[in-house]
């Protein structure tokens, strides 16, 4: 006697038997069911028979695709993506009335037949022909869970979804065979809450889990009755009986699923009248899909995440491995982004930058010594509107960032002196600085070759007033230009793009720094990121550590995945790194930097304005945090920031330390109140004495009070200066040696953090 598998149904062997000779018998029995006209087309059972035994019995059933969660570093909720939102349960998961639905309306006799119905065969090859169509079909509920694997494994390729769809013989005997398989393998309660899980219920929801949430806001396992019947009608036809836009449509299907639950006897048909009888109420919850929704401003460090992971081979060894894994989902993702250090970031953006202004701002945090990104957001929000980007103004191209990211002006001079300090330089070091020179020439370059100036191309300071010669830690707090044109042709510009390079910082559009000495005044065009990581190198004490958003990923199965780790170098000496900081410190107490300064711990930084103010910057760090504050236009079309309104405030000039340096302080403040103060290792740096200038000037002495310096401040050291910057002077009759144009009311120039005021020939693009 034949032996019997649980859950009722002959073996695989007894159902290829039986479905051989009834395809004999009946000849192309399938074509009768799924196309009509089959047998006018020459599909004879004997070549049917031949392509059944061809077929390989074994059935890949790829993993679901399910929703991925992305979290931040304390478990709180970031943003749900998917390909296709579904959350995969156990039958024990899901209400026994939705069970029985299903059962009845798809395949009733489900539990009493194989992987083939051969009654329901002959009846609907009987029905068919007298009605002379497709009027009714036969398909076991374990054929139709064999075809949404199909389904499933095409993804989103059109193509491959229309060839597992097609109404084809050839698809049907193909099912067949896979779903003799599935029964043999699974059995039935397991067919039913694979083919639960697997289905689509309209509304983006795949999966009976999400169809209850989507309609109902509950979980499957709460359905009630005339519940149930609702989402098993609509398997049918999800857009013809969405009961979202049709509730009669779906009402009335919903009562045909009752109805025939109480035909089989599976409820009583009181149970079926009482149900029927209720209206549809649902409650609905809405699709909440993508980046787009992240809360507190972090739908682009979302996008970030994704781009990463799409990106490490890590994650796989090509593209299409990766988004294979990606698209399938069922991740749990916990990143670093820190919730203080987020809200800090907008904040302190808010308060300053507007949505709807004619330029953006964007801030990103990094963790000195991890590499860990903790803050990352910016004025315009992720989205499609108006005032709306998905571009990334934080990070590179490749990352989701924009083309070619954004001038960063005088904050690349630390990068110069520390590459000078690294050749052994003293950081007592001074050059002549005059207010206008010829970039110096020949240079040396990387490749043995050297740079020449053959234009005899120019480079000034911000104000006439500003001639040397200056100290390194004087050139350093007034941003002079000609200062670090000399540095870098000292050295040679292969140190500094080589120290760069090893900084992580490389052009937002991929490609490294190029050889010419305006770069030493910030010629190149990077993304905040790269800046805020760099400037973490010195917080770091010269050890550089890769940016990394992940912390852990857990897969649907909950097993660990391997995550990209922060890679940490030492690629500075521990004694450049202190100069640097002690250099950095200044600026932020008595240079350009002054108004970013934080009073209750050590800070460090530096400010870069470009030509026409299209670009403003404010780069700094304390010992446990550093972070980068970009402002400008973020399309193709550059504003230049001059007698513009930003944030409901007037700036008759924007500079370095007048906006992006208080954005840097509410950001960092914010996020570091609470958290353990530290201190910097600084070092003694002499300074040189200083001599007479043949125009009656003298270094050392106070520095000017610009517009973007705090009022109070100053202290002169001697000499007299003809000059008025716009600044406030406190005490005696010194107005700086700024030499602005404000005349006392506050719009004086920004000394020495901007550029040459002339077209850069040497890179080809404006001077910093």
């Amino acid at each position: 006697m034949a032996k019997k598998r649980s859950g009722g149904g002959l073996t695989g062997t007894q159902q290829a038997a039986k479905f051989l000779g009834v395809a004999v018998l009946s000849g192309v029995v399938l074509a009768g069911i799924a196309l009509p006209g089959a047998g006018a087309l020459g599909l004879a059972a004997k070549g049917t028979v031949e392509g059944f035994d061809e077929i390989p019995a074994n059935l890949k059933t790829p993993p679901l695709s399910q929703r991925t969660t992305i979290l931040d570093a304390e478990g709180g909720l970031i943003a749900t993506v998917y390909s296709r939102d579904r959350k995969v349960v156990p039958l024990t998961a899901i209400s026994p009335y939705m069970q029985k639905a299903i059962v009845a309306i798809e395949d009733s006799r489900f539990y009493e037949h194989g992987a083939i119905d051969l009654k329901g065969i002959l009846r609907a090859v009987n029905r068919n022909a007298q009605e002379g169509g497709a009027a009714q079909g036969a398909s076991t509920l374990t054929q139709q869970y064999v075809k949404n694997v199909f389904v499933e494994e095409a993804g989103d390729d059109p193509e491959k979804v229309a060839q597992a769809q097609e109404k084809s013989l050839g698809r049907k005997v193909r099912e067949l065979k896979y779903a003799i398989q599935v029964e043999e393998e699974l059995g039935k309660k397991k067919i039913l809450e694979n083919y639960l899980n697997i289905t689509f219920f309209g509304q983006q929801a795949y999966g009976i889990e999400s169809a209850a949430q989507r309609y109902f806001s509950k979980p499957a396992r709460d359905l009630t009755l005339d519940e149930s019947a609702l989402l098993a009608g609509i398997v049918q036809s999800p857009s013809r009986y969405d009961p979202v836009n049709d509730t009669e449509e779906a009402a009335q299907r919903r009562n045909i699923v009752l109805q025939r639950m109480a035909d089989i006897r599976y409820i009583s048909q009181a149970e079926a009248d009482e149900a029927k009888a209720k209206p549809i109420k649902l409650k609905v919850t809405r699709p909440r899909n993508g980046c787009i929704t992240a809360g507190s401003g972090a739908g682009f460090f979302c996008d970030y995440v994704r781009a990463v992971f799409l990106s490490d081979p890590v994650f796989g060894k090509t593209k299409e491995d990766r988004a294979k894994i990606w698209n399938r989902g069922g991740l749990t993702i916990r990143t670093t982004l820190d919730p203080q250090s987020q809200d800090a970031v907008n904040d302190s953006i808010k308060k300053r930058v507007y949505q709807d202004d004619k330029v953006a701002a964007a801030v990103t945090l990094v963790q000195p010594g991890t590499g860990r990104i903790l803050g990352m957001g910016q004025s315009k929000p992720y989205g499609f509107g108006t005032n709306e980007t998905q571009i990334n103004f934080s990070v590179d191209k490749a990352l989701g960032g924009s083309n070619f990211g954004f001038q960063i002006g005088s904050t690349f001079k630390p990068i110069v002196a520390a590459a000078a300090l690294e050749q052994g330089m003293a950081p007592s070091k001074t050059y002549r600085s005059p207010y206008r020179m010829e970039y110096p020439s020949p240079v040396q370059l990387c490749n043995g070759k050297q740079w020449i100036n053959t234009e005899g191309t120019p480079v000034t300071n911000e104000t006439k007033s500003e001639v040397g010669p200056y100290s390194l830690r004087k050139a350093m707090e007034k941003s002079i230009n000609t200062y670090f044109v000399e540095m870098i042709s000292e050295i040679g510009v292969c140190p500094v793009t080589d120290l760069a390079a090893k900084l992580g910082v490389i052009e937002a559009s991929g490609k490294r720094l190029k050889q010419v000495p305006s770069i030493a005044l910030g010629t190149g065009e990077m993304s905040p990121l790269t800046m805020a990581n760099a400037y973490a190198t010195f917080a770091n004490r010269g050890t550089y550590c890769s940016p990394v958003a992940i912390e852990s990923i857990t897969n649907a199965q909950g097993k660990a995945m391997r995550v990209p780790k922060s890679k940490c170098e030492q690629v500075m000496s521990e004694r450049t790194a202190d100069t640097i900081n002690t250099l950095l410190r200044g600026v932020v107490d008595s240079g350009t930097g002054e108004r970013a300064g934080l009073s209750d711990r050590d800070s460090a930084g530096k400010t870069g304005t470009t030509d026409e103010r299209k670009n403003a910057w404010f780069v700094g760090y304390t010992p446990n945090m550093a972070g980068a504050v970009w402002v400008g236009a973020g399309g193709l079309k550059k504003v230049p920031m001059e007698d513009i309104t930003i944030g409901g405030q007037y700036y008759p000039k924007v500079f370095g330390g007048g906006l992006p340096g208080p954005i840097w302080k509410g950001a960092v403040s914010g996020a570091l109140e609470g958290r353990e103060v530290q201190s910097f290792v600084t070092v003694g740096i002499p300074e040189p004495v200083q001599t007479p200038q043949p125009d009656g000037n003298k270094n050392g002495r106070k520095r000017s009070d610009r517009d973007d310096a705090k009022p109070g401040r100053r202290t002169s050291t001697g000499g007299t200066s003809t000059g008025t910057d716009g600044g406030r002077s406190v005490g005696g009759t010194d107005n700086g040696n700024g030499g602005g144009n404000g005349n006392g009311n506050g719009n004086g120039a920004v000394g020495g953090d901007f550029g040459t005021g002339l077209p850069d020939v040497i890179g080809g693009v404006e001077g910093p």
